[in-house]
């Protein structure tokens, strides 16, 4: 799969519509109460598109709301204003076409790692005779190269290893859309590395939409086809979206001898600069 080989940078917050309109954003805004009765706003007229085979990763400062958006799509927060729609159907709650893979792990310690990537299976495909359910299993324990582990408990396998059970059990069920919130960040830099590459290669292979929340620059410039970035919350706003040029598969060696990474790398470090406060 070939993806566009030029890229831009858009200084305000706002996009061109894509050709297929799959996750939509429009005039989002999320505000909570405060104790003296007035609205504190977190973020303030949110515009984004994302295609059924886009993968976007989200920066910007702590504060900035980045999470709180990847709820909101995800269903586990509401809007305040605005609309949230995918394939035209507006999000009010959690579904199994919208999965979330957490930075902590999130596995349940008395199953195995086979049996908390069928507990999701179980509980979205019941109807599954049990020989699919395995086979389904088995395909994506598979896919993160977990196979030989599949019998161990949770606290008998590393972070990185954890971490691909969690992939694991959200790409299990099949989701139109996976929403990663900093999916690498409890994780040391080796162990990234590679994780973000196993990714990268299932999405290669499975393209399907892909929200992904992050502070690093290199890992957004690596996996993702556009950088939504936001200024500083409260009342956080998308301030630019960068399009990343580089075609897939994609090699990290590669990427770092291409004059556009580092072009790219600092403009986006740039824009994260002029928003750092002390707070951070």
């Amino acid at each position: 799969m070939v993806k566009p080989s030029n890229y831009s940078f858009n200084s305000d917050n706002t996009e061109t519509r894509p050709t297929e309109d799959f996750l939509v954003i429009r005039d989002l805004v999320k505000a909570y109460p405060t104790t003296n009765g007035s609205q504190s706003v977190i973020l303030d007229g949110i515009d984004l598109t994302v295609q059924s085979d886009e993968y976007i990763s989200i920066i910007g400062h702590s504060g900035c709301g980045k999470s709180t958006l990847l709820k909101i799509v995800a269903g586990l927060e509401q809007a305040s204003s605005g609309q949230v729609t995918l394939e035209g159907k507006p999000i009010s709650k959690p579904g199994a076409e919208r999965m979330m893979v957490f930075q902590q792990y999130s596995l349940l310690p008395w199953l195995t790692v086979r049996e908390n990537v069928r507990l999701a299976v179980d509980e979205v495909m019941p109807r599954l005779s049990k020989v699919e359910k395995r086979e389904i299993v088995n395909e994506h324990l598979a896919m993160v190269n977990l196979i030989a582990a599949a019998e161990k408990y949770p606290d008998e396998i590393s972070g990185g290893m954890k971490q691909r059970v969690g992939i694991a059990r959200a790409l299990a069920i099949r989701p139109k859309m996976l929403l990663m919130d900093e999916p690498f960040g409890a994780l040391d830099a080796l162990t990234r590395g590679k994780l973000q590459r196993q990714v990268l290669d299932i999405w290669e292979h499975h393209p399907q939409a892909v929200m992904m929340i992050t502070h690093d620059v290199d890992e957004a410039l690596f996996m993702s086809d556009r950088i939504v970035m936001m200024t500083n919350g409260p009342q956080a706003q998308i301030g630019e979206i960068l399009k990343v040029p580089f075609a897939h598969p994609r090699d990290r060696a590669a990427l770092r001898d291409d004059k556009r990474y580092y072009e790219l790398r600092n403009h986006a470090l740039a824009f994260l600069d002029r928003y750092f406060t002390q707070d951070d």
